[in-house]
C-alpha cells in the first residue's frame, strides 16, 4: 500500500480514536464532578477554616491566623490522648478481630451440622447499624441493672460492674470489636476454603494434629487476607463515632476520646471551627499516613 493510501485509513483510526476518547470523558465528566464537589471542595473549606480564627459564638469577624490552630493541637493535652486513645482502639481491635476471626474461620471451615445457620449468626453483627450497636450494648448488655451480663453476675452472687464507668475503654473496644470482627471472619474464611484440601489431608495422614494443620499450613497462608482486613478495619476504626458518641459521650473525663471525636468536640460542642478544621486536616493526614503503609505491606504479602 503507498504511503497517500496509508495516510486517510491512519486519519480515519485517529479521528475515530478521537471520537470513542471525547465519548469515555464527556461520559465520565459527571462522576468526576460529583468526586470533585463530594471531596476536594470539603477539603479545600476544611484547609481555609483551619487558617482562620472562627468561633460562632465570638462576636469578632473571622480573622486569618496562619497555624496557630495547629500550634494550638501541638500544646494542648487533650489532643495528644485522643491519638493515643485511637492507637490503642485501633490497634487492641485489630489484634483481636484477626485472632478470634482466624480462629473461627477455621473453626466454621470444618463439616457439621447447621454450619450454615452457625455462620450467619456470626456474620450479623456485621449488618447492624454503629448507632444500633451501640444502644443495644449500652442498655441490653452493659447496664448495670438491667444488662445481661449485670444478671448473669447477679446469679452468680457477683456484684454488677457499670462497665461504662469502671471499665469505658474496655467497653468501647469490646463494641467495636463486636461489630467489625464479623468482616475479618468473612475473609479469612474465604481464604481458609482456598487452601488446598490435599495438602490438608496430607499433613493429618502424616499424623499432624489439628493446631499443627492450622499453625504450620492454613495460618501462613492467612498472611495476605490478614493484611488486607488490617488494612481496610484500620482505616474504618480510624473515623469511628457513634459508639463513643452513643455510649460514654468521650468520656469519662477524655477517657475514650478519640481523635474524631475530639474534632467534632471542638467543632460542635465549642463551635470552635478553626480549631475543629485544624484536627481535621491532622486527622486526614494520619489516615493517608496509615493507608500508606498498609497498602506497601498489603502488596509485598500478595507478590509474596
Amino acid at each position: 500500500m503507498s504511503k497517500a493510501s496509508a495516510n486517510p485509513v491512519a486519519a480515519k483510526r485517529k479521528g475515530i480514536h478521537q471520537s470513542k476518547l471525547l465519548v469515555a470523558q464527556l461520559l465520565l465528566t459527571p462522576a468526576v464532578a460529583m468526586l470533585f464537589i463530594w471531596m476536594v471542595v470539603p477539603l479545600v473549606m476544611t484547609l481555609w477554616n483551619a487558617m482562620l480564627n472562627y468561633n460562632l459564638l465570638s462576636a469578632d469577624v473571622k480573622s486569618f491566623a496562619w497555624f496557630s490552630n495547629y500550634k494550638y493541637l501541638v500544646k494542648d493535652a487533650d489532643f495528644w490522648v485522643s491519638i493515643v486513645n485511637s492507637v490503642l482502639m485501633i490497634g487492641t481491635v485489630l489484634v483481636m478481630s484477626v485472632v478470634v476471626g482466624s480462629l473461627l474461620a477455621w473453626l466454621y471451615d470444618q463439616d457439621f451440622k447447621g454450619r450454615n445457620i452457625a455462620r450467619l449468626f456470626v456474620i450479623a453483627p456485621f449488618f447492624v447499624m454503629p448507632t444500633v450497636s451501640a444502644l443495644l450494648w449500652k442498655n441490653m448488655m452493659f447496664h448495670p441493672v438491667y444488662g445481661l451480663i449485670g444478671a448473669v453476675m447477679h446469679v452468680l452472687g457477683l456484684q454488677p460492674v457499670d462497665w461504662f464507668k469502671d471499665y469505658p475503654m474496655l467497653a468501647v473496644i469490646i463494641i467495636l470489636w463486636w461489630q467489625w470482627m464479623p468482616f475479618a471472619f468473612l475473609i479469612l474464611l474465604t481464604a481458609i476454603q482456598s487452601v488446598d484440601s490435599e495438602q490438608k489431608e496430607a499433613a493429618k495422614i502424616d499424623g499432624a494434629k489439628p493446631w499443627h494443620v492450622f499453625w504450620f499450613i492454613i495460618l501462613p497462608h492467612l498472611k495476605r487476607a490478614i493484611s488486607v482486613v488490617v488494612m481496610i478495619e484500620a482505616i474504618f476504626l480510624l473515623s469511628a463515632f457513634a459508639e463513643i458518641h452513643i455510649t460514654t459521650g468521650g468520656g469519662p473525663g477524655n477517657a475514650t476520646t478519640n481523635l474524631t471525636y475530639f474534632v467534632f468536640l471542638r467543632g460542635i460542642a465549642q463551635f470552635d471551627i478553626g480549631l475543629a478544621s485544624a484536627g481535621g486536616v491532622i486527622a486526614v493526614i494520619l489516615a493517608n499516613i496509615i493507608s500508606f503503609f498498609l497498602i506497601r505491606t498489603a502488596s509485598k504479602n500478595l507478590q509474596a
